[in-house]
């Protein structure tokens, strides 16, 4: 079966954000406040597994091995049927 994964990469707490600092910064330079910037990456993809479970495990090594620093960054995934 064929399955939707979306990863939503972020930065951990604490960790130094200079992508956001500099859009904060920018959009203040255009008159617009804005606080607690950060910037979050997605990543969307098909996968084909047996189960959703094995299509979950399989994202998730995935994230430990390529698509996130598991030291610095924190990963959301979400895996939905793909009903088309």
């Amino acid at each position: 079966m064929k399955y939707n994964a979306e990863v939503k990469i972020s930065l951990k707490k604490g960790m130094l954000n200079p992508e956001a600092s500099t859009i904060q910064r920018a959009l203040a330079l255009l008159g617009y406040e804005v606080k607690g910037t950060d910037t979050i990456q997605t990543i969307k993809f098909t996968i084909d597994e047996e189960d959703e479970k094995v299509a979950r495990e399989e994202v998730d090594d995935m994230c430990q091995r390529l698509l996130c620093n598991p030291v610095i960054h924190d990963y959301e995934i979400k895996i939905t049927p793909d009903n088309s």
